[in-house]
């Protein structure tokens, strides 16, 4: 009897080929397509052009644009009106703290984001105005004087109150950033903060209890929850979260996730605080690598004075 094995070997391979050469273009370009960054440039926004009055801006952020009625500012003795929980129930996602808000986030995103947050936020999509569809947060209307001018002033008094951008560490980025959607178990991290360590069960599970409520409410306000982040900078890579960050639409086109709007710094450091999440022993390998490294070349100069020692009567 002829054997056929190579000929089914022949078509399983010829099969498998095919299957590949049909399915590789399709997961790269649909699946996961290549996205350059855009350099956190926001050139769809328009620029701030005027010059911030920084005692303005903080009058108009605690009165008239009525900013501390939803967020709070620790750094300005200004607690939030409402616990995690009570806001996610009400606004879809608890509103950041400002206190750092001008060191994280780009300028331009925010004189933006005051004036039209849908727009700065890319989700135009799911909140159309026309349609009745209001974003939580309320965009602001001017008081009274020249717009332009006090959405400077406002941005100048943010960037006047945070710390400067050196001294935002990897992880203010992302609690500030990311953390109100995105747990990150790996780093105890939830979306309403970083889990105690409770001396009774029943806080622990009070505590679990009160998470659960609020991924209730985000999951209702983004039509699904937010992942944990812990391991995606191994299964995504570095590019795929910046420019994820930079423009979700550009990967995800209808995503709910909004665009985050941070400087390409602030994105560096989110990027290496997962990066220390998802690795917790990167540092110590590279410190062990270096030192392996140097071991080697200690060892191989030794290996060769010994070896000309050994042989030097034979040459």
């Amino acid at each position: 009897m002829k054997n056929k094995e190579p000929l089914i070997l022949v078509v399983v391979v010829a099969f498998t080929l095919l299957t590949y050469w049909l399915v590789e273009p399709y997961a790269h370009s649909v699946m996961h397509k290549h996205v350059e960054s855009e350099q956190f440039a926001y050139a769809d926004l328009k620029p701030v052009s005027k010059t911030g009055n920084v005692a303005n801006g903080k009058d108009l952020v605690m009165g008239a644009a009525a900013c501390t009625g939803c967020h709070s500012i620790e750094k300005e003795g200004m607690p939030a009106a409402m616990d995690a929980v009570s806001a996610a129930a009400s606004y879809g996602v608890n509103p950041p703290d400002l206190s750092n808000a001008g060191a994280i986030y780009d300028a331009k995103f925010l004189a933006n984001l005051i004036v039209n947050p849908a727009h700065a936020l890319k989700v135009e999509h799911k909140f159309d105005a026309a349609k009745g569809q209001m974003h939580p947060m309320t965009a602001f209307f001017g008081a009274g004087g020249d717009i332009d001018q006090e959405v400077a002033d406002m941005v100048a008094y943010l960037k006047s109150i945070a710390i400067s951008p050196s001294e935002v560490t990897p992880k203010i980025a992302y609690e500030n950033a990311c953390g109100r959607c995105h747990a990150l178990e790996y780093e105890n991290w939830t979306q309403i903060g970083e889990k105690p360590a409770f001396k009774f069960e029943k806080d622990a599970l009070a505590f679990d209890i009160q998470v659960l409520e609020y991924k209730e409410h985000l999951t209702k306000y983004m039509g699904k929850l937010p992942p944990d982040l812990s391991m995606y900078i191994r299964s995504r890579g570095e590019h795929f979260i910046s420019t994820f960050i930079e423009n979700p639409q550009a990967h995800l086109e209808g995503t709910a996730m909004p665009r985050v709007g941070v400087t390409a710094d602030a994105a560096e450091k989110v990027i290496e605080h997962l990066a220390d999440a998802g690795d917790t022993k990167r540092h110590e390998r590279d410190s062990i690598g270096k030192s392996v490294l140097i071991y080697s070349v200690i060892f191989a100069i030794f290996a060769l004075l010994w070896k000309k020692q050994v042989w030097k009567d034979l040459h």
